[in-house]
């Protein structure tokens, strides 16, 4: 690991680090596109959702990048949104959560969601419910003339915590 970064892991799960080289590429051509700068804030907030393993609230956000504002943070963060480098992840809790968006990291995942404390977690579908999901998505495109770009499926119930 080079002097650049940084590998502790904190309580939210986050490393973190710079971005790699080719998503770094991937989010300052969206910053481009829409005409803003890419400051070092911004890639350490960005880096910060890359490196962990989990949709994050703003106050973890803030936990893992101590650097960063937590004023700066809302600010960055919604403009990351408007700018499709992050997208938010609606829970039962009062924080909403915030992760890159799918198409930068290219890792396609769903979410289990608690109703009771509002935590989040990732996880990877199995192959057969994939295709399930875009069997069904190309059946209400074709009957509804409603061009489906991308799907997401979140299970909302009790975390381990909660039960």
């Amino acid at each position: 690991m080079g002097s650049d970064e940084v590998n502790a892991t904190t309580s939210t799960g986050a490393r973190r680090s710079r971005l790699e080289p080719e998503l770094r590429a991937r989010v300052a051509k969206r910053f481009l596109e829409g005409e803003y700068r890419f400051t070092r804030n911004r890639e350490a907030l960005v880096a910060t959702l890359a490196a962990a393993d989990r949709p994050l609230t703003i106050p973890e956000i803030g936990v893992a990048a101590r650097t960063l504002a937590v004023s700066s943070i809302y600010r960055n963060v919604a403009m990351l949104e408007a700018l499709g480098i992050v997208q938010g992840v609606v829970t039962a809790s009062d924080f909403a959560h915030y992760e890159l968006a799918e198409d930068l990291t290219e890792h396609h995942h769903h979410h289990l969601v608690c109703s009771s404390c509002g935590a989040v977690e990732d996880f990877v579908a199995p192959a057969q419910l994939e295709d399930s999901v875009r069997a069904a998505a190309r059946r209400v495109g074709r009957k509804s003339r409603f061009r489906v770009e991308r799907h997401s499926v979140d299970f909302i119930g009790l975390c381990p915590n909660c039960v």
